[in-house]
């Protein structure tokens, strides 16, 4: 298992591997702007086997940060890999001084939310409206960081 930063030549993968798992998927010219041009952008890719099976798009904005997107191939969902790359980027976020972590998650989705409930994230708000796709409402989850470098 590894996990490194999206390099120029795996956005096209990335893209591919968006579109099974989203029902509003990001283009490559979204993934290309988040890679190039967007300073607050990180976006890591989880490998297993050299393959890419999952990734997180993290916005890392001064004191806060935001997980703009975050999947895992659906064939190798409920081994734990959601697991290892939330604690990435937990991790990589509370070692660039981030004080609050939130994301945004369709309400339908259950099994995301336990995921981010049982690292510490809590619901807020929601965001009503919030996906352009089916307009179903999100809920703005956040997590408070302890432990900072």
């Amino acid at each position: 298992m590894l996990i490194e930063a999206l390099q120029s030549e795996e956005i096209e993968t990335l893209v591919q591997l968006e579109h099974t798992l989203m029902t509003s998927p990001w283009s490559k010219e979204d993934f290309e702007y988040e890679l190039l041009e967007n300073p607050f952008a990180h976006i890591f890719v989880l490998k297993k086997e050299m393959e890419i099976i999952g990734y997180v798009d993290l916005w890392v904005m001064y004191e806060q940060a935001q997980i703009a997107s975050i999947g895992i191939k659906k064939e190798e969902q409920s081994h734990g890999y959601g697991q290892k790359l939330l604690e990435f980027a937990l991790s990589y976020a509370r070692d660039a001084g981030v004080n609050t972590m939130s994301l945004e998650v369709r309400k339908s989705n259950q099994k995301a939310i336990a995921l981010y409930q049982k690292n510490g994230f809590d619901i807020q708000s929601i965001r009503r409206d919030y996906y352009q796709d089916n307009h179903e409402d999100a809920y703005l989850m956040t997590k408070e960081m302890e432990g900072k470098a």
